[in-house]
């Protein structure tokens, strides 16, 4: 990740400015008392900074500076550098207790896919992991994807497998950050969803990062994130902000009819349902009370990859069975006779087993550096 934070040496000790002050103090023969009269602090005050038991305020650090002649910036920064370490200290000692929530989380396939670094200190790769979800603790996490993201959690799917739906979703968003989107325009993504259409017929090489870039240019981020184990989830939906949807895909199937129509559904759901609305797609993974959504979405899919009135004359002239017939009308309609096999197998028209080798596979290619 881009924004992962590099670990650091932190000593298991760091001494207090306290102990500089009074080395200094020692060094010239000034006693607490002296240099309590000097600065007009009280002789409590002198005594607990030296103690650690209070810190020293800016105001006290120009104090410093006017009797010992040492810069305040040099005061008030270690101080600062003495209360940071002792927060990270703290933090270290609460992690080791949280360390036991990396189960919830599938790590290791996170680092295979490279969304994450690999640590062998358990604490090391908690962090690494809260950078990754941008919370402070697993606390947080909670309320973050257990609690905040109510849409999310009526699937099925979240609710059983919450850390591997949150990555998933999360590294998501990581993803869309990166792609700059003009602001959302409606028409324009009806436009630009018709120039994806063609794009059926592409290698991924070709189609993925066109429709990256035609979407982008009307306030749509589209990614491509492999699924987690055992998240079931082909395609989400959801507003990143009010002029930025954004449109995630897996290879679930792994056939381009599934891929295609998993992206026009998403892209259905922007057009025609609210900026509110939040939508996972998969097995098991819709919530009831989205189901009429969903058939919308299904519908809006089908009707634009296949129009309704090409359909019924392709299945009025009988070719509907013939390997030919198929990759004659795809030609003709301009899209991948993939997704019309997907198509007449749905509707029962061409029983499962015939005309598979007319859809394309595809695999998840990571770099050797991620994988």
């Amino acid at each position: 990740m881009s924004n992962t934070i590099q670990n650091q040496y932190t000593p298991d000790y760091v001494s207090p400015p306290g102990e500089t002050l009074q080395e200094i103090l020692e060094e010239r023969g000034m006693s607490q008392a002296e240099l309590a009269e000097r600065t007009g602090r009280p002789k409590k005050t002198i005594n607990e900074i030296i103690n650690a038991k209070a810190a020293i305020t800016p105001e006290t650090a120009l104090q410093l500076e006017r009797v010992l002649g040492i810069r305040a910036s040099f005061w008030n920064n270690r101080e600062r550098q003495y209360r940071e370490a002792l927060a990270r200290q703290q933090e270290q000692e609460r992690l080791q207790k949280q360390a036991t929530w990396l189960k919830q989380i599938p790590v290791k396939t996170m680092i295979d896919f490279g969304w994450i670094q690999h640590y062998q200190d358990k604490v090391e790769q908690l962090r690494e992991v809260l950078n990754f979800f941008a919370v402070a603790s697993p606390e947080q996490w909670e309320g973050i994807w257990c609690s905040t993201h109510v849409d999310f959690r009526k699937s099925q799917a979240f609710q059983s497998e919450p850390g591997a739906m949150a990555a998933w979703l999360r590294q998501g968003e990581v993803e869309a950050a990166e792609i700059h989107c003009a602001t959302y325009d409606a028409n324009k993504f009806r436009e630009a969803l018709l120039q994806v259409r063609a794009l059926t017929t592409q290698p991924p090489e070709i189609f993925q990062p066109e429709v990256v870039r035609l979407c982008a240019q009307t306030g749509v981020a589209v990614v491509f994130i492999p699924q987690l184990p055992k998240t079931r989830v082909s395609g989400a939906t959801r507003w990143l902000n009010s002029q930025k949807a954004l449109i995630q895909l897996s290879l679930r199937y792994k056939t381009d009819d599934h891929l295609w129509f998993a992206f026009f559904h998403e892209s259905g759901h922007i057009l025609l349902h609210g900026k509110r609305d939040v939508f996972l797609e998969g097995k098991g993974v819709a919530a009831v009370e989205d189901l009429t959504k969903e058939e919308e979405a299904n519908k809006f899919a089908a009707n634009i990859l296949i129009p309704p009135m090409e359909l019924k004359r392709f299945l009025a002239s009988g070719q509907q069975r013939s390997r030919v017939g198929i990759e004659q009308f795809a030609t003709e309609i301009g899209i991948a006779p993939g997704i019309i096999v997907g198509r007449l197998q749905h509707d029962g028209i061409l029983p499962p087993s015939h005309c598979n080798d007319l859809k394309r596979r595809f695999e998840w290619v990571l770099d050797e550096t991620e994988s």
